[in-house]
């Protein structure tokens, strides 16, 4: 399937490019996002690798990384895919999102959330999208729950973080039987 550029009001996914190295390091400097340990964020020193893992991972069908772009001033401001992409079963993750410190808590998130959420549902045809976060990611967890996705439980030492760490994640979910509702309260979210 090819990447599309998803289009909303107040930002744009675009799908990533190597011409987007640079400003993703700008994006994730505003903040120095790098030195949260919560997730993984790419420094100017890690950028290469990541946008390579990236475009494997396209060219594999697995994922559809894409840059947001704050449609004010045309910057990219973070980074979110489709991962985990399963057409069998009609199901992915959403992930691997991050914002510049100066676009959070700001309402970008939730219609990129939107923008991704519609075409997963009413175009892939899903059946299911998940989510996963650092158990101790307490922003993360509150900001997917606010868009109407559903905790399903926690998944102990899930991964190896970069510093050791044994990670608890948590899982949570929304399934094509929730989206009309979901997909209400996400625009009236917006229209706040």
């Amino acid at each position: 399937m090819e990447q599309p550029v998803l289009k909303g009001k107040r930002v744009e996914l675009h799908p990533m490019q190597v011409e987007h190295r640079q400003p993703i390091i700008d994006a994730a400097s505003d903040g120095q996002l790098w030195e949260m340990t919560l997730t993984v964020i790419p420094s100017p020193q890690s950028i290469d690798k990541y946008l390579t893992h990236a475009f494997e991972q396209r060219e594999n069908g697995s994922q559809m990384p894409f840059v947001i772009v704050d449609a004010d001033s045309r910057k990219v401001v973070g980074c979110t895919r489709f991962w985990k992409i399963d057409s069998a079963n009609r199901k992915l993750e959403i992930g691997h999102t991050w914002l510049s410190h100066s676009f959070q808590r700001s309402g970008i998130n939730t219609e990129a959330k939107y923008l991704l959420l519609s075409y997963a549902f009413e175009v892939m045809n899903c059946v299911r999208v998940q989510f996963t976060t650092d158990e101790n990611n307490a922003r993360s967890r509150a900001a997917i729950l606010r868009i109407g996705a559903q905790q399903e439980g926690i998944i102990r030492h899930e991964r190896i973080m970069p510093d050791g760490r044994k990670r608890n994640s948590v899982r949570f979910s929304i399934i094509d039987d929730e989206w009309e509702t979901v997909k209400a309260g996400l625009e009236g979210k917006m229209l706040n």
